[in-house]
């Protein structure tokens, strides 16, 4: 009987890990231009306390993608046993670690969410002390709606927001400039009404809108964000459940399915060896 490897799952096998292995170059590539060339998050990790810097995650997850791709790819070209369980055995391994973190974070979502709120405390705290963490912290909050981790007063923990706080300059103390606002990425669009009474959205960014907000908290739901980032992300999570839920499902089957392929491949090949023995 004339036992062959299965075409459909060896050269499915390898157009999918040449798909990957090309996303990976695509993230080698980002980082490394971050890194070397524009100096992208440069001492992040230091202002903000996390001691991994995220240029570093992103080549080290390319790397990653890069190895089980191309061992992937070489494995299912060549039939060779051992590159396909090693492909099969890693991406194993990664799977069931983001299904064990996906259970830890539902069972201790109290822990993780305390964790959260104090990288934003430190990230609120050191808003001035890195450009590239300012503009994450805005992006962040102009996309999101939103303003602090919990409430625009977290705001009050960085030195030129707070109400009360004085800046030393040549031993004269000055009340900042920003003293009780929120960063310009807190405020709500300005609103507009033509001369033919429409209304439109001022394009111009007004990087002082947020100037003494705190001082006034009954006009401060009108000229800002008033929910914390982290309460509209929980809240977003709750009302996009399924499409969160389906996400995962094709993350999963991202890794599950190759798997399988790797495995038929495995199996087929090892069946033509002892087909070979008789």
């Amino acid at each position: 009987m004339n036992i062959q490897v299965n075409c459909c799952s060896k050269y499915f096998l390898f157009t999918f890990n040449t798909l990957f292995w090309i996303v990976s170059l695509l993230f080698i590539s980002i980082a490394s231009w971050a890194w070397h060339t524009k100096g992208f998050f440069d001492n992040l990790d230091e202002v903000t306390g996390i001691p991994v810097d995220p240029v570093m995650v992103i080549m080290i997850v390319g790397c990653i993608i890069f190895v089980l791709s191309f061992t992937g790819c070489i494995g299912a070209l060549r039939e060779n046993i051992t590159l396909l369980k090693f492909f099969s055995s890693v991406l194993g391994v990664i799977f069931f670690g983001q299904v064990i973190l996906g259970i830890l974070a539902f069972i201790y979502k109290d822990w993780f969410r305390d964790r959260v709120n104090e990288f934003i405390d430190t990230t609120i705290d050191r808003y001035r002390d890195d450009p590239d963490l300012q503009n994450i912290i805005d992006l962040t909050q102009s996309s999101l709606e939103c303003c602090g981790g919990e409430h625009p007063t977290d705001w009050e923990k960085n030195l030129y927001f707070n109400c009360s706080s004085k800046v030393s300059v040549n031993g004269i103390l000055y009340t900042p400039v920003e003293h009780c606002g929120v960063p310009f990425s807190c405020c709500r669009p300005e609103e507009i009404v033509g001369e033919n009474g429409t209304t439109y959205v001022d394009k111009v960014v007004n990087t002082q809108c947020g100037y003494g907000v705190l001082s006034n908290t009954a006009t401060m739901d009108r000229i800002i964000y008033t929910d914390g980032c982290v309460v509209v992300f929980e809240g977003w999570l709750t009302s996009n459940l399924y499409t969160v839920a389906g996400a995962f499902i094709g993350l999963a089957l991202l890794q599950i399915i190759p798997i399988c392929f790797a495995q038929s491949v495995v199996q087929d090949i090892e069946n033509i060896k002892r087909n070979w023995n008789f």
